[in-house]
């Protein structure tokens, strides 16, 4: 098989962009064959040699990982399968088999990423890495500032308090929030506490992926530029096989 630098391997393993690969290999925190590697330059063979970073073996990358994004709305179940209601995954024509990453309740609407990459999926829905999710949020009646600030400072729910998030005002009934977290039905949760009603919840953004202008129903293939700055947001341990 034919020898492929270090760096670009290293990326199509889900470990890291390209250009992070660079500056883990600067800083010697990358082994070939339990040989520590420094030389930007450096030839793997896939098929034989062993890659290690910070200790950790890295898995050769499938060649046949797949990224979707989708516009899911109302009604549409974000699961694989559920008899008798429309799901998320049956509005895509992918011949692979791909998994929602994380959920969006029946009722909301907007960005859900579909993938077979099981390490995207520890990477951005486990709690410790912060990863953001922003919602657009209409509400039944004007909300106070008072409310949105209780939301933005956290609030008790569920045997435990919600972290700190970044709310911002859109109009009388209309905000902004943004998540480090994703408690069931959160924000529905939440505006009740505070005395309201949602009206509408979409979903506009999950990391560094933004929904755009993808009309609801709709879906495509992310970009290879975007899947590497999805993967360039993952901590290390957020790629090691779990």
């Amino acid at each position: 098989m034919a020898l492929v630098r270090l760096q670009k391997w290293l990326a199509s393993a889900g470990v890291c962009s390209r250009r992070k690969g660079e500056v883990l290999i600067r800083e010697g925190r990358v082994a070939v064959n339990g040989q520590v590697v420094t030389e930007l330059g450096t030839k793997i063979d896939p098929q034989t040699d062993r890659v290690a970073v910070d200790g950790a073996a890295v898995a050769a990358p499938e060649e046949n990982f797949v990224y979707i994004i989708v516009n899911k709305p109302r009604g549409v179940v974000t699961s694989c399968e559920q008899e008798g209601v429309p799901v998320v995954v049956d509005l895509v024509d992918c011949a692979t088999r791909i998994y929602p990453v994380g959920r969006l309740d029946k009722d909301s609407t907007g960005l859900v990423l579909l993938t077979n990459d099981g390490r995207l999926h520890h990477g951005l829905l486990h709690p410790s890495f912060d990863h953001e999710k922003e919602y657009e949020v209409t509400v039944a009646r004007p909300i106070t500032e008072g409310a949105l600030g209780r939301m933005a400072a956290g609030m008790p729910m569920m045997g435990t308090r919600t972290r700190p998030a970044d709310v911002r005002r859109r109009s009388g009934r209309r905000f902004r929030i943004i998540l480090k977290e994703g408690k069931n039905r959160q924000i529905r949760r939440m505006v009740r506490k505070v005395g309201n009603h949602v009206v509408t919840l979409r979903r506009i953004r999950m990391a560094s992926i933004r929904l755009g202008n993808l009309k609801e129903g709709q879906w495509r293939h992310l970009t290879g530029r975007e899947v590497e700055k999805l993967i360039a947001t993952l901590p290390a341990d957020a790629v090691k096989q779990t």
